[in-house]
């Protein structure tokens, strides 16, 4: 019997049609992504860990959200931006993926949140929370405190720390970090006394099927004790809370959603600021519907007329 879909005679190739099932893997720490047999495009969700609250005697900035990047149609990445174009991968092959820890609290300035990467794309960590300083660049920008701007966030992932304004007197407000979807806060001109500032909120995703914010920046503190509003919250997707009292233990950043560590005092040149919330990276992979066996598929009278007219050689 003459075959309908290989052209040889004598063979019939069974058709086989099916579909691989999305699959969706969340690191939660670094590792490495083996693709299913029939992918060729992946949706992903990548965020860069925290940078870590301040912690200074004059009021203090809350941490920058760390960087965020999506390629989830429909969904928005960091910064304002919109979504990346799905990202290209081989089947039944390995990735490597790097998830950024969150930036260390310290007495002082704390550190920067770590990259994290998945196949060429990069985000940044957040930048930290500071006292008079222009180092809190991340991003999502660490917040300011006593005079001068926020940290700088980085294009298409994360917006601006909230600045600090210097009204005179002991009224050292601090500002709140940058998040993803939001700049943090900061006073108006002339500030009022002593207050921290909230920190900017995060990016929803549904990637995993429920929607989650990730990359919210860190809360600001005021000087004071016991000053009303001292401590600012934490923006939505993980950002921790300014101290309150402010001398208390500082918030960090929830873990795997990149969020910004709150700010404290100093405690006397004893406190730390909250750590910054290691980032995480998660992959889509979408369903595939397949047809196998289908390549050349004459009849064979086709393949007579064809040949007889010579248009097959």
């Amino acid at each position: 019997m003459a075959s309908l879909n290989g052209g040889f005679v004598g063979i019939d190739y069974a058709v086989t049609a099916g579909t691989q099932s999305a699959v969706i893997t969340t690191f939660n720490a670094s590792g490495t992504l083996t693709t299913a047999p029939r992918s060729s495009a992946v949706q992903f969700v990548i965020v860069a860990g925290g940078g870590a609250g301040c912690a200074n005697l004059n009021g203090s900035g809350g941490g920058g959200a760390g960087g965020y990047r999506s390629s989830v149609p429909g969904e928005a990445s960091g910064g304002g931006a919109s979504a990346q174009s799905l990202s290209p991968v081989s089947g039944a092959t390995g990735y490597p993926v790097v998830v950024g820890a969150g930036g260390a609290g310290s007495t002082g300035i704390g550190a920067q949140g770590a990259t994290s990467s998945f196949n060429g794309v990069t985000t940044v960590g957040g930048g930290a929370g500071a006292y008079d300083s222009s180092l809190i660049v991340g991003g999502s920008g660490g917040g300011q405190s006593y005079s001068g701007s926020g940290g700088t966030g980085t294009a298409n992932e994360g917006f601006n720390g909230g600045a600090a304004v210097y009204s005179g007197g002991s009224n050292n407000g601090g500002g709140g970090g940058g998040g993803a979807a939001q700049a943090g806060f900061a006073p108006a001109s002339p500030a009022p006394p002593q207050r921290g500032y909230a920190g900017g909120n995060g990016v929803a995703s549904s990637i995993t099927g429920s929607s989650v914010t990730r990359a919210g920046g860190g809360g600001g503190v005021g000087r004071f004790e016991n000053t009303p509003g001292a401590g600012g919250a934490g923006g939505a997707g993980g950002g921790g809370a300014g101290a309150q009292p402010v001398s208390s233990a500082s918030n960090p950043g929830t873990a795997n959603t990149g969020g910004g560590g709150g700010a404290e005092d100093g405690g006397n040149s004893t406190g730390t600021g909250g750590n910054g919330g290691s980032g995480v990276v998660i992959v889509k992979e979408p369903a595939v519907s397949f047809i196998e066996n289908t390549s050349g598929v004459w009849s064979m009278e086709a393949v007579y007329e064809n040949v007889s007219a010579g248009t097959w050689t």
